[in-house]
Protein backbone atom coordinates (compact mmCIF):
# COMPACT_ATOMS: atom_id res chain seq x y z
CA UNK A 1 0.00 0.00 0.00
CA UNK A 2 1.08 3.34 -0.45
CA UNK A 3 0.82 6.66 1.52
CA UNK A 4 -1.87 8.20 -0.41
CA UNK A 5 -3.94 5.27 0.81
CA UNK A 6 -3.54 6.26 4.69
CA UNK A 7 -6.91 7.28 5.38
CA UNK A 8 -7.33 9.24 7.77
CA UNK A 9 -4.03 11.08 8.27
CA UNK A 10 -3.37 10.74 11.51
CA UNK A 11 -3.00 13.89 13.62
CA UNK A 12 0.24 14.63 14.71
CA UNK A 13 2.38 12.27 12.72
CA UNK A 14 1.50 13.63 9.58
CA UNK A 15 4.41 15.87 10.28
CA UNK A 16 6.50 12.60 9.48
CA UNK A 17 4.33 11.06 7.24
CA UNK A 18 4.36 14.25 4.57
CA UNK A 19 8.16 13.91 4.21
CA UNK A 20 7.94 10.52 2.57
CA UNK A 21 7.27 10.12 -1.15
CA UNK A 22 4.30 8.57 -2.23
CA UNK A 23 5.45 4.83 -2.68
CA UNK A 24 4.45 1.37 -1.45
CA UNK A 25 6.06 1.19 1.99
CA UNK A 26 8.18 -1.33 1.31
CA UNK A 27 9.97 1.17 -1.59
CA UNK A 28 9.67 3.71 1.38
CA UNK A 29 11.90 1.43 3.46
CA UNK A 30 14.27 0.82 0.64
CA UNK A 31 14.91 4.70 -0.49
CA UNK A 32 14.83 5.23 3.72
CA UNK A 33 18.25 2.40 3.94
CA UNK A 34 19.70 3.85 0.84
CA UNK A 35 19.53 7.36 2.61
CA UNK A 36 21.45 5.81 5.23
CA UNK A 37 24.16 4.11 2.54
CA UNK A 38 24.58 7.37 1.34
CA UNK A 39 25.81 9.39 4.67
CA UNK A 40 29.18 11.16 4.26
CA UNK A 41 30.58 9.40 7.49
CA UNK A 42 33.33 11.26 7.41
CA UNK A 43 31.03 14.45 7.95
CA UNK A 44 29.54 13.19 10.64
CA UNK A 45 32.57 12.10 12.24
CA UNK A 46 33.81 15.28 12.57
CA UNK A 47 30.23 16.59 13.94
CA UNK A 48 31.02 14.74 16.91
CA UNK A 49 30.01 16.29 20.36
CA UNK A 50 28.68 19.38 18.35
CA UNK A 51 25.01 20.64 19.36
CA UNK A 52 23.56 23.25 16.95
CA UNK A 53 21.71 24.92 20.42
CA UNK A 54 22.68 24.35 24.05
CA UNK A 55 19.87 21.94 24.80
CA UNK A 56 20.05 20.44 21.52
CA UNK A 57 20.88 16.55 20.94
CA UNK A 58 24.32 16.12 19.47
CA UNK A 59 24.23 14.04 16.14
CA UNK A 60 25.02 10.99 17.55
CA UNK A 61 22.14 11.30 20.15
CA UNK A 62 19.97 12.38 17.11
CA UNK A 63 21.06 8.68 15.13
CA UNK A 64 20.01 6.99 18.85
CA UNK A 65 16.84 8.40 19.50
CA UNK A 66 16.18 7.61 15.72
CA UNK A 67 16.92 4.14 16.70
CA UNK A 68 15.33 3.52 19.87
CA UNK A 69 12.14 5.44 18.72
CA UNK A 70 11.89 2.70 15.79
CA UNK A 71 12.09 0.09 18.11
CA UNK A 72 9.50 1.26 20.31
CA UNK A 73 7.10 2.22 17.20
CA UNK A 74 7.88 -1.14 15.74
CA UNK A 75 6.71 -2.96 19.00
CA UNK A 76 3.44 -0.57 19.09
CA UNK A 77 3.19 -1.32 15.61
CA UNK A 78 3.13 -5.26 15.92
CA UNK A 79 0.61 -4.78 18.52
CA UNK A 80 -1.82 -3.05 16.71
CA UNK A 81 -1.47 -5.79 13.62
CA UNK A 82 -1.98 -8.08 15.99
CA UNK A 83 -4.85 -6.51 17.56
CA UNK A 84 -3.98 -7.12 20.54
CA UNK A 85 -5.81 -4.19 21.50
CA UNK A 86 -4.19 -2.47 24.71
CA UNK A 87 -2.99 0.99 24.13
CA UNK A 88 1.00 1.33 24.71
CA UNK A 89 2.49 3.10 27.49
CA UNK A 90 3.64 6.31 26.92
CA UNK A 91 7.28 7.11 26.94
CA UNK A 92 9.47 9.82 28.14
CA UNK A 93 11.93 10.97 25.42
CA UNK A 94 14.13 13.19 27.34
CA UNK A 95 14.33 10.43 30.15
CA UNK A 96 15.68 8.41 27.24
CA UNK A 97 17.65 10.74 25.91
CA UNK A 98 19.35 11.52 29.08
CA UNK A 99 20.06 7.69 29.49
CA UNK A 100 21.58 6.80 26.17
CA UNK A 101 25.28 6.82 26.15
CA UNK A 102 24.91 7.56 22.67
CA UNK A 103 28.01 10.10 22.29
CA UNK A 104 30.43 7.30 23.77
CA UNK A 105 29.61 5.22 20.78
CA UNK A 106 31.37 5.65 16.92
CA UNK A 107 28.86 6.85 14.74
CA UNK A 108 29.58 4.09 12.52
CA UNK A 109 28.07 1.75 14.98
CA UNK A 110 24.88 4.17 15.52
CA UNK A 111 24.47 4.14 11.52
CA UNK A 112 25.21 0.65 11.18
CA UNK A 113 22.87 -0.08 14.29
CA UNK A 114 20.12 2.06 12.89
CA UNK A 115 20.52 -0.04 9.21
CA UNK A 116 20.03 -3.23 10.84
CA UNK A 117 16.85 -1.93 12.97
CA UNK A 118 15.50 -1.08 9.91
CA UNK A 119 15.99 -4.14 7.94
CA UNK A 120 14.13 -5.94 10.31
CA UNK A 121 10.83 -3.31 10.47
CA UNK A 122 10.98 -3.18 6.82
CA UNK A 123 10.88 -7.36 7.15
CA UNK A 124 7.98 -7.05 9.76
CA UNK A 125 6.11 -4.80 7.89
CA UNK A 126 6.48 -6.75 4.57
CA UNK A 127 4.42 -9.46 6.53
CA UNK A 128 1.56 -7.52 7.04
CA UNK A 129 -0.94 -8.07 4.51
CA UNK A 130 -3.57 -4.93 3.56
CA UNK A 131 -6.25 -6.13 6.37
CA UNK A 132 -3.41 -5.86 8.63
CA UNK A 133 -1.72 -2.40 7.05
CA UNK A 134 -5.32 -0.76 7.75
CA UNK A 135 -5.55 -2.08 11.29
CA UNK A 136 -5.41 0.78 13.65
CA UNK A 137 -4.60 1.64 17.19
CA UNK A 138 -3.85 4.36 19.60
CA UNK A 139 0.11 5.61 19.26
CA UNK A 140 0.50 8.06 22.22
CA UNK A 141 -2.89 9.41 22.25
CA UNK A 142 -3.61 9.53 18.40
CA UNK A 143 -5.27 6.83 16.75
CA UNK A 144 -2.64 5.82 13.81
CA UNK A 145 -3.42 2.85 11.53
CA UNK A 146 -0.06 0.02 10.98
CA UNK A 147 0.28 1.65 7.25
CA UNK A 148 0.55 5.14 8.81
CA UNK A 149 3.20 3.74 11.27
CA UNK A 150 5.22 2.18 8.44
CA UNK A 151 5.12 5.58 7.09
CA UNK A 152 5.54 7.60 10.05
CA UNK A 153 8.84 5.61 10.67
CA UNK A 154 10.44 6.60 7.69
CA UNK A 155 9.33 10.05 7.79
CA UNK A 156 10.66 10.32 11.63
CA UNK A 157 14.20 9.19 9.93
CA UNK A 158 13.93 11.68 7.02
CA UNK A 159 13.12 14.95 9.85
CA UNK A 160 16.26 14.04 11.79
CA UNK A 161 18.40 13.76 9.08
CA UNK A 162 16.87 16.78 7.88
CA UNK A 163 18.02 18.80 10.64
CA UNK A 164 20.93 17.25 10.91
CA UNK A 165 21.71 18.78 7.25
CA UNK A 166 19.93 22.12 8.10
CA UNK A 167 21.65 22.55 11.57
CA UNK A 168 24.71 20.48 11.99
CA UNK A 169 26.64 21.21 8.14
Amino acid sequence: MKKSDINPMPEYFDRYINLVADVELSQAFDDSIGQLNELDRNLLTRLDGKKYASDKWTVKEIFQHTIDFERILSYRTLLFARREGSIPQGVDEKLLGANMNADKRPIDALIDELKIVRVSTKTMFDSFDDEMLQTGGTNWKYEISVLAMGFSIVGHQVHHLKIIEEKYY
